[in-house]
This record gives C-alpha cells, structure tokens and sequence, in this order.
C-alpha cells in the first residue's frame, strides 16, 4: 500500500490516551498524519505528545489558517478519516452533519472514507440516541470498529470501551485494501516454538510474532479467510483473527498439517525448532544434582516446509522463510537459494536477523525468491508494509 494521508479525529474522552498508539500505529505504517483534535481532547492528551508522535503540527482552531481555508484543505487532502475516540457526542455531531469545530468541518468537507472508534460508558452506548446515531452513521458508509467490552472509567465494566489501537489501525486500512485475497483460505503460523526441556525451561528462539501476525491481518483484511498458528506469540491477536495456539515444533506440525488440507496458501512464517530433546524431565533439573555441567541429548525436528512442499495439492502455494544472521549480502542469497532447492517451497522470504534486527522489532527488509531462486520482490518498512508486498506477489 502506497503512503496515505491519514486524518485522526480525536474527540474529547479518557480513551484519548489510547488515541497516541493509533497514530503511532499510521506512522510506522509509512503512511502521512494530521492529528485534528477538539479542544475536550486535549484535556485529556498533550499538544507536543501528539506533534512528537505524528510528527506533524496538531490541528485544533477552525480560525486557524485562514488564509488557506484549512478548515476544509485538510479534509480534501485525506485518503482516510479516523475518529478515536468518538464520543457519544461526536457521534450525534457526525451524525447530523453539524461542522461547530475543525473535526466536523474536516469530515464534511471530505469524500475520504471515515472510520470511528467508538468510546463511552454502557449507558450511554445503549442509549437509543447513540444507537440511532450509529445506524445512521453506518447507512451513508461509516465504518464502525468497536466498542468493546472491558472496564471502564472508575469502576464500571461493560460495552463500551474503545477498541485497541492496533486492531483500529487494521480495520482502518482494511477499508482501502483492495479485496483480492477473496475466497482464498489462508494458514499463516507466526512466533517461535519452544522445545520443553523440563516443565520449566525450555530451548527457543527470540520471535515474537509480529511479522506472521501482520500477514494474518493484511491476508484478511484483503478478504481471506485466514488462520494463524501461534506459537507463543508475545502479541496480542485481534478477536477478528482466528488463532490455534501452539507451543512446541511437533504441535506446530500437526496443526499444520490439519489446517493445510484445505488451504490455498501456507506461509510458514514462525521460527521452528530444528532439534528438540530427546527426553523430557519429569520434574525440574536440579543443578545440585547435575554438577557442573549438563549434557543434552538433541534429535532433529520434522521439516514441517519440505513436508508440506512435497504433498502439496495442485494449484496450493507454499510460502517459506529464512531467518539468517549473514551479514554479506550475496553470501545471504546463496544461503536462501539453497534452502528453497532444499525444501521445494514456491517461494522463500528471506531475511536477515540478528541482536538488533529481525526479531521482535517494529520493521523488517525481505527478498523473496521464487522457487528457481530468482528474487521476485523486495520490501522494507514496517511489518505491515512487508506483508502487504508479499501478499502483493502472491495475488
């Protein structure tokens, strides 16, 4: 996805402190943010968080830039709209197309898709005001994400809590994604699996996810039905996204080889145990016990990519990747054309990781090879970026 200028709205509630990681989220995206806040908002978030974090000048005046007319260039300017929070409040202005405020006259003056993320107690969300306000909303196009169910301000708990900022960020550009992943049936497995040693240590790696988790949302988001296996995934997955959790490479092999079997593409994204133990300790190793040094037995794991590669039903794209910590480029290449001759995949993402990149980090640079190990992509950027370029090559 090409940048984008991205509108966030930001209404005047406690969930506005929330509204910082939203537009933190757009930024890492590469995309472009105008921050248009009410002056309620900024009771409750600071003008230079919001310039720092968007990297832009924060909007607040409809008088302001007069000369301009920006109470109307910014919204004509926007490829995308999002309010978060949107209060009870806001929403009854929205839908009634009052413009007292820049944010009303940005949104008026746009033809940008709008997005909200509704935030406010459960009385006041299941008042027959804001639920008419909402249908109405939803009628001329708007996008509703959210609320959620959760506590509250003080004590209360219930509908009404504003949806996380990653899962509004997602369902936001979902709205611009184009749709060409519909019909498919996508399994993505992301995270690091963890061979038991004992039932309190175990051998793994340093994954965390992200980037198996930015494919499942983008696949999605451009109309897959996707699964992801996670393997001790260390991000939260959004409730739109359905998650077999997993911990060790065996059990990562059998959930593939369920969901395999009527998948139109696997992309074996999670860093997989080559080796396990042998045995597994029934209680805790004790050094006391074990002395100065600890020998272990380790056999090597199914190839979970080979396998699926070699049975393969006709027409199913088998997507692997390929974490190395070369440094030289050519050397990086040699190792990844290696690997998909060795494992037989249709394509490869190869990458480089190391102590300060790859792993649990908010970007990544691929190449992806095709199976004659002739690179077919490149992408850099956040991980959501790099997953939409890989979709990209597969569709």
């Amino acid at each position: 996805m090409t940048a984008l200028n991205v509108v966030v709205g930001i209404a005047g509630g406690i969930a506005a402190y929330k509204a910082v990681n939203v537009v933190r989220g757009f930024v890492l995206a590469g995309h472009n943010v105008q921050v248009v806040a009410t002056d309620a908002a900024l009771r409750f978030v600071g003008k230079p968080t919001l310039e720092a974090i968007s990297r832009n000048p924060v909007h607040t005046d409809l008088y302001e830039g007069v000369a301009e007319v920006r109470h109307v260039a910014i919204g004509q300017a926007a490829d995308l709209i999002v309010v978060a929070p949107a209060t009870a409040h806001t929403i009854a202005k929205l839908a009634t197309g009052l413009a007292d405020d820049l944010l009303g006259n940005t949104i008026l003056a746009s033809t940008a898709p709008v997005v909200i993320a509704p935030a406010m107690h459960t009385e006041m969300w299941q008042n027959p005001a804001t639920v008419a306000n909402i249908t109405t909303l939803r009628e001329r196009g708007v996008t509703v994400v959210g609320p959620g169910v959760g506590h509250l301000t003080g004590t209360d708990v219930g509908p009404g809590r504003m949806s996380e900022p990653d899962e509004i960020v997602a369902a936001a550009l979902a709205v611009l994604v184009p749709k060409d992943l519909a019909g498919k049936r996508i399994v993505v497995t992301a995270g690091g699996t963890r061979e038991a040693l004992d039932p309190v240590r175990f051998i793994g790696n340093r994954s965390s996810g992200k980037q198996g988790l930015a494919l499942a949302l983008a696949a999605a988001s451009r109309g897959a039905d996707v699964t992801l296996i996670g393997a001790n995934l260390e991000v939260d997955v959004p409730a739109a996204v359905h998650v077999v959790h997993v911990s060790s490479t065996l059990e990562l092999a059998d959930a593939v080889q369920g969901e395999a079997a009527s998948a139109d593409v696997v992309i074996m994204a999670a860093a997989v145990a080559d080796y396990r133990p042998e045995s597994i300790a029934e209680s805790k190793i004790k050094k006391d016990v074990q002395g100065d040094t600890l020998q272990l037995t380790l056999v090597k794991n199914p190839d979970i990519l080979q396998s699926l590669a070699a049975n393969r039903r006709d027409g199913q794209l088998i997507v692997g990747f390929a974490a190395e910590t070369e440094s030289d480029a050519d050397a990086l290449l040699d190792l990844g054309r290696a690997k998909i001759a060795r494992k037989g995949s249709d394509y490869l993402v190869l990458n480089r990781v190391g102590w300060t990149e790859g792993f649990a980090t908010e970007s990544n640079a691929v190449v992806v090879l095709n199976r004659a190990g002739v690179i077919v992509g490149e992408a850099s950027g956040s991980k959501t970026t790099v997953a939409h370029r890989i979709l990209d090559l597969l569709s």
